[in-house]
């Protein structure tokens, strides 16, 4: 027994030589390349550690791990939603506010301008009622100057007629109850000096009548005729009438046909303008 036990084992070392020798020759042959190292060997147990299916040790860890992150993961949406909800509902205040402040910014806009219109427009009315005012106006008062102009040219026209005389005649009585002077000088025009001439001693006889009749007393005027060529009325100016100076001039009635027609103007002028600009 021991014999065949020992040729057993010088069987299997004879074995294990030409192994070792194949190995070595196959080593020779194909290079340290082929040969497998320590680095490839552990590289193939990872490999069929990593591709044989884990044991129950293994699984209760990888299952808390998963079941960690689930829960990190959980909460973290949460936290984003939360996040993502309070930032809509803050942006969707500031923007409330934002276009609240716009509309507020324009309705304040909106009303100056609407002001500022106003005020223009009152200040156009304004000016157009002033215009139109100042044009009435002066058409009022063309349409009365041309009146004064047509009544001055009315009287006038009385220079010419046979009645002048006894006009010339009734202005100086009229003078000369005026002032109530004894000496009295008329002015007129140069052409109305001999009418003058001839019409003053009636005129200071009928004023003596007058005054006697109304008073009682006896007065006896002196009326002179100017013949200065510098103190006739100018023509331009005067469309007939008399002016009546006493006392060298500090007394002065006016009684030219003009002022006449200006008197009458001013005393008539509401009663015109009412039945002219009803």
């Amino acid at each position: 027994r021991n014999r065949k036990k020992k040729r057993e084992t010088q069987g299997s070392d004879h074995w294990s030589l030409l192994l070792c020798g194949e190995r070595v020759a196959s080593t020779h042959l194909w290079g340290q390349t082929d040969r497998p190292t320590d680095l490839t060997v552990a590289s193939r147990r990872r490999r069929r550690k990593r591709d044989s299916p884990p044991s129950k040790m293994d699984q209760a860890p990888s299952t808390q791990i998963r079941q960690m992150v689930n829960f990190i993961l959980q909460e973290a949406h949460e936290k984003a939603n939360e996040i993502r909800i309070k930032t809509e509902h803050d942006f969707n205040i500031e923007k409330q506010s934002m276009v609240h402040n716009a509309k507020l910014a324009i309705a304040d806009e909106y009303k100056a301008k609407a002001r500022a219109r106003e005020v223009e427009e009152r200040i156009a009315r304004s000016t157009a009622l002033g215009e139109a005012r100042i044009k009435k106006m002066k058409i009022r008062d063309e349409l009365l100057t041309s009146l004064v102009d047509s009544a001055k040219d009315s009287v006038a026209a009385v220079v010419k007629t046979p009645k002048y005389p006894d006009l010339i005649k009734k202005l100086m009585i009229q003078g000369l109850i005026k002032i109530e002077e004894q000496e009295v000088t008329v002015l007129c025009r140069q052409q109305d000096v001999g009418v003058c001439q001839k019409v003053s001693a009636d005129a200071a006889k009928e004023y003596k009548d007058t005054v006697k009749k109304e008073t009682g007393d006896v007065v006896e005027p002196k009326i002179t005729v100017s013949t200065n060529p510098n103190k006739f009325l100018p023509e331009a100016t005067c469309c007939g009438g008399i002016i009546l100076t006493a006392l060298h001039g500090r007394i002065v009635c006016d009684n030219t046909l003009d002022t006449r027609v200006k008197l009458v103007y001013d005393e008539l002028l509401p009663t015109i303008r009412a039945n002219l600009f009803k």
